[in-house]
C-alpha cells in the first residue's frame, strides 16, 4: 500500500522544529489537560482520549513524572475553562492554512493569530474558507521491532488501514485511517498488544500548490510565526514540501 509520502515530509518536519523550539512537551501537557477536564477523570482506563494523550506523551519520550505531574495539576486546577478554537485563512501566494489552537483565553489567540497573518502578508479568512481543501484522517506511527509484514498488513486492513507506509531510515510504519476509523484503528492496535509511537488526527491536503524557494521563505515566515504562539497547537497547509523546500528548510534550522 502506498503512503501518504508528502504528509511523512510534513511530519517529519514538523518534528524537527518543535523538538528545536522545546514546544512539544507544551503541546502535550496541553492535551494531557484538556483530556482530563473534558472526560472529567485522570484514570487512563476510563478516559480514552487520556489514555491516548498518554500514549502519545511516551511515545515522545516524555518522562513518566512529567506525565503524572500533568494529570494531577489538570484534577487539581480550577483555572478558566480551556477551549480549542480553529482559524483558517490563506499565506502568501494562496497557500491554504488551517490553525488550531487551545487556549484559555479566546480573544488574546484570535488577536495573535490575526495579527501574524496581516503582518507575514497573509488573510485571516470565515470558517471553512479552507478547510474543504483538506481531508481529516487518522495517522498511526508504529515501532515495531519484529513482525510478519503480510500478517501485520492484513490485520490492519480489518482495521481501517488506508496507507501503510514504512520509512526505511528509521524502520517505523505510518497508518493512515479514515477519520471515522479512527477508534476503530485503536482497537484493532488494542488487539494485537501493540502500542503506538504517536496516534493523531491530521489535516491532510487533498492537492499540494508549487512554489518556488523564495515563495516558500516568504509563507514560512507566516507558519513559523503561528507555530511559535503558545496557543497553537497544529498548524496544517497545501504547500507541495520539495525535496527543494526540504533542503532549504533544513538549512534554516541549522542557522
Amino acid at each position: 500500500m502506498a503512503g501518504h509520502n508528502k504528509w511523512s515530509k510534513i511530519k517529519r518536519k514538523k518534528g524537527a522544529l518543535d523538538a528545536k523550539r522545546s514546544k512539544i512537551f507544551s503541546r502535550l501537557i496541553k492535551e494531557i489537560n484538556v483530556a482530563v477536564k473534558e472526560g472529567d477523570s485522570g484514570d487512563p482506563d476510563f478516559n480514552p482520549r487520556l489514555r491516548l494523550a498518554i500514549s502519545n506523551a511516551k511515545g515522545a519520550n516524555m518522562p513518566k513524572d512529567n506525565i503524572e505531574r500533568a494529570i494531577k495539576k489538570a484534577l487539581d486546577s480550577d483555572g478558566a475553562a480551556i477551549h480549542q478554537p480553529t482559524y483558517e485563512g490563506y499565506a502568501p501566494h494562496g497557500i491554504a492554512v488551517f490553525v488550531e489552537c487551545t487556549t484559555d483565553n479566546l480573544n488574546r489567540t484570535i488577536a495573535s493569530v490575526r495579527s501574524t497573518f496581516t503582518k507575514k502578508e497573509g488573510s485571516l479568512g470565515t470558517s471553512g474558507s479552507v478547510d474543504y481543501l483538506f481531508d481529516r484522517k487518522g495517522i498511526f506511527t508504529l515501532a515495531i521491532d519484529e513482525y510478519d509484514k503480510a500478517e501485520l498488513e492484513l490485520a490492519l486492513i480489518d482495521g481501517g488501514a488506508e496507507d501503510l507506509d514504512k520509512d526505511e531510515e528509521t524502520g517505523e510504519i505510518t497508518v493512515t485511517v479514515a477519520f471515522e476509523d479512527f477508534g476503530n484503528m485503536q482497537s484493532k492496535l488494542e488487539e494485537l498488544n501493540i502500542e503506538p509511537k504517536s496516534a493523531v488526527l491530521e489535516r491532510i491536503p487533498k492537492t499540494d500548490i508549487q512554489v518556488d524557494l523564495d515563495q516558500a521563505r516568504q509563507i514560512m515566515n507566516l507558519i513559523d510565526e503561528l507555530e511559535d504562539n503558545e496557543d497553537v497547537q497544529n498548524v496544517y497547509h497545501n504547500m507541495a514540501m520539495t525535496d527543494e523546500i526540504e533542503e532549504m528548510l533544513d538549512e534554516k534550522d541549522e542557522e
